[in-house]
């Protein structure tokens, strides 16, 4: 994105503050040349006490467990990344703002290996408002992908690495060119895992039905929060192997994402979810998730951490 698209924002690179502009690396980058950056996603979110960040530690825990199974040596602690995370932020605003934590290999040779490459972190904070616009409301299209979704046999599906994402790019390019607004992607065996950047609900039969593990799926915090959420609604929650057919039959069906939020799909392959628009339970629970979020339900706040 060019330098006039984020005028006045403050990054942390290395330890150190600078400008938007001043956060250069070489254009032979290894992480920009192969994907071998690890990255995670979170939100800060304005509210009548300040601004929170939503489930940090999570989101850092992750961080530290995606470097690891690519054996990238950080140089830093969760408690320190926790605590720059809060203050790129603080710097920025603060606001509500979507975060960007991004490790890389800062090194321009030519070649796969990455020992002796030196290992650079950033950190970026920018507003973002719903990730699928009106759809947040209104609901979206889908299209289930004829591209499946990687597996451990071919790359770690638990790591948050950009070179996975080559697989979700491709998927949602595919729904996009065919005019749906996102894509649903199968397993390798045709289960139903996740969306290109989200993970995915279906209610049917008074039960919310989600992808267990077995399906290849990112185990996403957000979605790990709706669960914890429905159960505390008194929701039962079932983890398990769905078929694609069940999109078409549930009564509704939603995708979960630190961008997606909770956002309802009302439509897949043609076929209208329930009557075509967003479901009652779907509302229920983005409601009590925007409470949760900005504080108003007591029994989360643990998940928030306040920018003073």
């Amino acid at each position: 994105m060019a330098s006039s698209d984020k005028p006045g924002l403050v990054v942390w690179l290395d330890g150190k503050f600078v400008g938007y502009d001043e956060a250069r690396v070489p254009i032979l980058t290894h992480s920009l040349q192969y994907g071998s950056g690890i990255f995670e996603g979170l939100r800060a979110y304005k509210n009548h006490d300040g601004v929170a960040i939503f489930r940090l530690k999570d989101h850092v825990k992750r961080f530290f467990r995606t470097a690891k199974i690519y054996n990238m040596e950080l140089g830093l602690t969760p408690a320190q990344l926790e605590k720059a995370i809060v203050e790129t932020v603080k710097r920025n605003g603060p606001t509500s703002c979507y975060i960007r934590p991004f490790a890389f290999y800062n090194s321009d040779q030519i070649g796969l290996s990455t020992h002796g490459n030196k290992v650079s972190v950033f950190i970026g904070a920018v507003p973002m408002g719903a990730y699928f616009g009106k759809g947040k409301d209104s609901g979206i299209r889908c299209k289930t992908s004829s591209w499946r979704r990687i597996n451990s046999e071919i790359l770690p599906v638990e790591a948050k690495a950009s070179g996975n994402y080559i697989n979700s790019l491709i998927a949602h390019n595919e729904a996009a060119v065919s005019g749906f607004d996102e894509a649903i992607m199968l397993s390798a065996d045709g289960k139903i895992a996740e969306g290109s950047t989200e993970n995915i609900f279906l209610y049917m039969d008074d039960y919310l039905l989600t992808p267990d593990y077995s399906a290849d799926i990112l185990i996403g915090i957000t979605r790990d929060t709706v669960i914890k959420i429905a159960r505390k609604e008194g929701i039962e929650v079932l983890e398990e192997e769905l078929h694609k057919e069940e999109l078409y039959i549930a009564d509704e069906v939603f995708f979960t994402g630190t961008a997606a939020e909770i956002t309802p799909v009302v439509n897949v392959d043609g076929i209208k979810v329930g009557d075509g628009k967003p479901g009652k339970i779907t509302k229920a629970l983005a409601k009590k998730y925007t409470e949760v979020v900005s504080g108003k339900d007591k029994r989360f706040r643990e998940w928030l951490t306040y920018v003073r």
